[in-house]
């Protein structure tokens, strides 16, 4: 592998609606096998995926970097996160049941936790390989086969999970990915032998995936975007909170759906805070993403960089101040120039009607604002139409749990931020979607129930 900024790194075909029909054909007759198998079967077939992608961790990680741009530090994470998610769903495989129930006069009733079918997976492309994991555990650990689409942007490193499947031993065509855009996304969601949809995105693409999914019943998990709110009360310790919100808002170059990019400062510590901040924004190393001591990579393409350059030019037209970064960033290695580089930027004196601060930018930026009272802030909080996340820092444990009680947002931090650990469950309140990803809660979103009720007497007529 080697790094080819700005530059065209291979070139995939599209997927059709005849390769649509041939991948989802093919999960079905994967689907007979596996659903058939117990839940130990699988859970040992799970378990040897997990084995490989820690076992190749490196050749991963530097696939993923390439493909996506990230530090390999970073990389390193997701592929952690991705063979941790299988061996969770693994655990999880074999302990699946319904429960018994006793009726009157010795009857009884049952029910069984069976699989939808063939499930369709859209991923996004700033998490190309752990959302795959994340979506393809729960559903191949009930006994479901899954279609893949990936993004366009990040089509490489899917593919290699793809091959795993088939190396751990899951029947052939039973994790399928097929390459495209919108095009083939809609012969997906429209696809009559597709029982569930789960999609990582954009809110006006998950808008226009549930209403593909209404016209054939079918069940949708959304995980959309997000513009949550990080709040830092006076009496948090500051280093932390000064950690929390870099972690909140320059992971893989702030392209990440949760971030806590409205980051509400109790004005006591304003000053203090906005100080440390800019300073340890400062120092943050960019470059090449294959270097150890790299911290921020190249954002995902040109289009995007623009994006985001135009956020800051509208933030600082609306009285946003800069206070760092913002600008592009070009490598001293003559080899990165065309890369999709800028500083992480840092933008103070916001307000909350202005337009950084109620869009989600999905790029790293950063808005502080000023805040007086608790309940002034939890308002201002949750006054988004997103609700995806949302942070505090406080060493007050019961206004910290105060809080995050009156946020509306379905993933809170107390004391950290973006940690995603598998067994808790992902998901958004509002716009930001429905549905959970991760832990025990995902099993209910790609099974269903069925109840079997048995008469031990005569039938009790009424005719």
């Amino acid at each position: 592998f080697k790094m080819c900024p700005g530059r065209v790194l291979c070139k995939l075909p599209c997927s059709g609606e005849k390769e649509v029909d041939l991948a989802v054909q093919s999960a079905k007759a994967a689907f007979k096998i596996w659903s058939q198998m117990s839940g130990m079967e699988r859970c040992r077939v799970m378990l040897e995926a997990a084995r490989i992608i820690r076992e190749q961790r490196e050749e991963i990680a530097t696939m993923e970097t390439i493909n996506n741009g990230k530090s390999i530090f970073e990389a390193r994470v997701d592929v952690d996160i991705s063979w941790q998610c299988l061996e969770y769903y693994a655990g999880l495989a074999g302990s699946l049941a319904g429960e018994h129930v006793q009726l009157p006069g010795g009857s009884f009733g049952y029910t069984r936790r069976e699989p939808l079918g063939v499930c369709v997976g859209i991923g996004a492309w700033n998490y190309p390989f752990q959302i795959a994991c994340w979506k393809s555990g729960p559903a191949l650990a009930c006994g479901n086969a899954m279609v893949f689409k990936p993004s366009p942007f990040t089509p490489i490193s899917v593919v290699r999970l793809a091959e795993i499947f088939t190396e751990a031993g899951v029947p052939k065509g039973l994790f399928n990915v097929v390459q495209g855009g919108v095009a083939t996304g809609q012969f997906l969601c429209q696809h009559p032998d597709v029982a569930k949809i789960s999609f990582t995105g954009s809110v006006p693409t998950g808008m226009k995936i549930m209403e593909m999914a209404a016209k054939g019943i079918k069940p949708v998990t959304l995980e959309l975007g997000g513009k949550s709110p990080l709040i830092i009360f006076s009496d948090s310790d500051l280093d932390n909170a000064v950690k929390g919100a870099l972690m909140a808002n320059f992971l893989t170059q702030g392209e990440v759906c949760c971030n806590g990019t409205r980051v509400f400062v109790e004005r006591k510590i304003l000053d203090a805070f906005t100080k440390e901040v800019v300073k340890c924004t400062q120092k943050i190393k960019i470059g090449d993403p294959l270097l150890e001591d790299t911290r921020m990579g190249a954002l995902i393409n040109r289009p995007h960089l623009n994006r985001v350059q135009g956020f800051i030019k509208q933030a600082k037209e609306q009285g946003a101040e800069v206070l760092c970064g913002g600008d592009l960033y070009v490598p001293d290695d003559p080899k990165l120039r065309n890369g999709y580089y800028m500083r992480p930027c840092v933008l103070g004196n916001c307000k909350d009607d202005m337009t950084c601060v109620k869009e989600e930018i999905f790029g790293p930026v950063m808005a502080i604002l000023p805040f007086d009272t608790e309940e002034e802030v939890v308002e201002r909080a949750n006054a988004t139409k997103f609700g995806l996340a949302g942070g505090v820092f406080t060493r007050d444990i019961q206004k910290a749990h105060r809080v995050v009680a009156a946020l509306k947002a379905g993933m809170c931090f107390i004391n950290n931020y973006n940690v995603s650990p598998v067994e808790l469950p992902f998901g958004g309140y509002k716009s930001s979607g429905f549905g959970r990803e991760n832990g025990r809660a995902a099993i209910e979103y790609y099974s269903q129930l069925k109840t079997v009720c048995v008469e031990m007497g005569d039938v009790e007529s009424v005719f």
